[in-house]
C-alpha cells in the first residue's frame, strides 16, 4: 500500500512519491467531486518517470476540461455498447434505427472489440475490425460490403461520441478511425419498356397496385405497406404518407425450450414491436397527388379487398391496410421483397433491387420537368442534392419527355380492362 506519511503538496499541487509496497505513485487534483468532496486521482507505475508521464498527462486532461469521470475506467466497450443501446438509444431514437445499431454492436462490434477497456479502446483497434469484417464471408458465403463496414463504423462512432459527451471519454477513437471507402451504386431506373412489363404482370397478382405505387410515386417500401385505406382521398385524388412498416421483431414465447435459435422461427413466438413507426422523412407527414389512373387502380384493389374480407369471414384480421394478407393483416416486408422477386422473374426483367423502383419514380419526375421543391415533396427528400444523383440517368426514357405521366405509365388500360 501507499506510504500514509507521505507529505501533502500545498494548493492541491500534484504529488509523486515512492510507496511502501515498492511502486510509484501520483495524486493529481482534478477538482471537486458531486458531493462536494476534492477529486484527487491516482496513479501508479514501477518507476518515478513512468508515474511522472502519467501525471502530467492527467494534468493535461484537467487543464484542457476532458478527464474522464471517476469509475469510466471500469467500462469495457462490450458493457458501453449495452448500456448505451438500452438505456440511451432506445429512447430516443426510431424504431429502424435502434434495429441497425443492434444488428452493427451484437453482430460485429461486441464479437470484435468487446473486451477492449472503453479508454484503451485506440482508432487501430477499430480499423483492424474492418479489415477483418471485409475479409470474412457472411453467413450466406457473400463477401462483407463495405456499406455494411460504414454501418458498423458510425455505429460505434455515435456510441462513442455519447461516451464522450458524458465524461467517461476524453476523445472518441472513431472519428479518427478510417473506415473503407464505399464507392457510390449506380443508379439503374428501369426502361419505359421494362415499366410497362412490370405493370402488366402486377395487374395478373394480388395486391398489384402495390408495384404501381412503387414506380410511379417512389414510395419507400415501409411508406407503402403501411398505407391504410384513410390514407387515400378518394374525392381529391390525394395521397397522405403518414407511417412506415416496420419489419416485425420477435421473443421466444416457449422459455427457451423449443431449440430454435432465432426467436421468429419459435412456433410460440411473440411479438416485441409496433406495427408502424413514423416515416423517414424529415418532413413527416406529406400528401401526394395522384394520377387519375392510380385512383381507378386503388378504387379497384379496394373492391378485390372487400371480397377477400368476405370470404375470409371470422378470420378477418380489419386493421384497414390497403396492402394485406388474405386474412387482413399488415404484409411483411421480407414477404413483400419475395415478391418483388417473383414479379421480376415474371415479367422477365434484370434482377433489381426494390429501391430501384424508387429510382425510377425519381427519373420520371425529373424527365416530365417537374421542379425540384415539388419532386422533392413527393420523394419524401430533404436535401436538394438528392435530385443531382439523377441528373446522368435519364438517357434511357429521354424519347418519351413530352408524354404525360399517366400515359407514360399506363396508357389507356381502363378501357381494355
Amino acid at each position: 500500500m501507499a506510504d500514509p506519511k507521505r507529505p501533502k503538496q500545498p494548493h492541491g499541487r500534484s504529488s509523486i512519491y515512492k510507496g511502501v509496497d515498492g511502486w510509484w505513485h501520483g495524486r493529481v487534483s482534478i477538482g471537486v467531486r458531486d458531493d462536494g468532496g476534492a477529486d484527487r486521482r491516482h496513479v501508479r507505475g514501477t518507476s518515478k518517470a513512468v508515474v511522472t508521464s502519467k501525471v502530467r498527462a492527467l494534468e493535461k486532461l484537467r487543464d484542457e476540461k476532458s478527464v474522464p469521470l471517476p469509475g469510466s475506467a471500469k467500462w469495457t466497450v462490450e458493457a458501453w455498447l449495452i448500456h448505451w443501446l438500452d438505456n440511451i438509444a432506445a429512447s430516443h431514437v426510431k424504431a429502424t434505427t435502434l434495429s441497425a445499431y443492434r444488428v452493427a454492436v451484437h453482430h460485429h462490434l461486441i464479437p470484435g472489440i468487446g473486451k477492449h477497456k472503453l479508454d484503451a479502446l485506440q482508432p487501430e483497434h477499430l480499423e483492424s475490425l474492418y479489415r477483418r469484417m471485409l475479409a470474412q464471408p457472411t453467413k450466406f458465403g457473400e463477401q462483407t460490403k463495405p456499406a455494411t463496414v460504414h454501418q458498423v463504423h458510425r455505429t460505434i462512432r455515435t456510441a462513442l461520441n455519447e461516451a464522450v459527451r458524458r465524461g467517461h471519454l476524453s476523445q472518441n477513437p472513431a472519428t479518427i478511425a478510417r473506415p473503407p471507402r464505399v464507392d457510390p451504386h449506380d443508379v439503374e431506373p428501369f426502361a419505359v419498356d421494362e415499366v410497362k412489363r412490370l405493370f402488366l404482370t402486377a395487374a395478373k397478382r394480388r395486391n398489384g397496385v402495390r408495384w404501381v405505387l412503387a414506380l410511379a410515386l417512389g414510395l419507400r417500401q415501409g411508406e407503402a405497406l403501411g398505407l391504410q385505406w384513410s390514407d387515400v382521398d378518394f374525392q381529391t385524388h390525394v395521397l397522405t404518407i403518414r407511417r412506415s412498416r416496420l419489419r416485425p421483431d420477435y421473443a421466444h414465447g416457449c422459455g427457451g425450450t423449443c431449440g430454435r435459435r432465432y426467436a421468429g422461427y419459435c412456433p410460440a413466438r411473440t411479438k416485441t414491436n409496433a406495427d408502424t413507426d413514423t416515416t423517414k422523412s424529415r418532413a413527416g407527414r406529406r400528401q401526394i397527388g395522384l394520377p387519375d389512373q392510380l385512383v381507378w387502380l386503388l378504387d379497384q384493389h379496394q373492391d378485390a379487398q372487400a371480397a377477400e374480407r368476405s370470404h375470409a369471414g371470422a378470420a378477418w384480421h380489419e386493421g384497414g391496410w390497403i396492402f394485406a394478407t388474405e386474412t387482413g393483416e399488415p404484409l411483411n416486408p421480407r414477404t413483400d421483397w419475395a415478391h418483388w422477386k417473383e414479379l421480376l422473374k415474371e415479367a422477365d426483367i434484370r434482377d433489381s433491387r426494390l429501391h430501384d423502383a424508387r429510382h425510377t419514380a425519381a427519373t420520371v419526375l425529373l424527365l416530365l420537368g417537374v421542379s425540384q421543391p415539388t419532386i422533392m415533396s413527393v420523394m419524401g427528400w430533404s436535401n436538394p442534392a438528392m435530385t443531382q444523383r439523377y441528373a446522368h440517368v435519364i438517357a434511357p426514357i429521354r424519347q418519351d419527355v413530352a408524354r404525360q405521366l399517366g400515359g407514360l405509365l399506363w396508357g389507356d388500360q381502363r378501357g381494355a380492362n
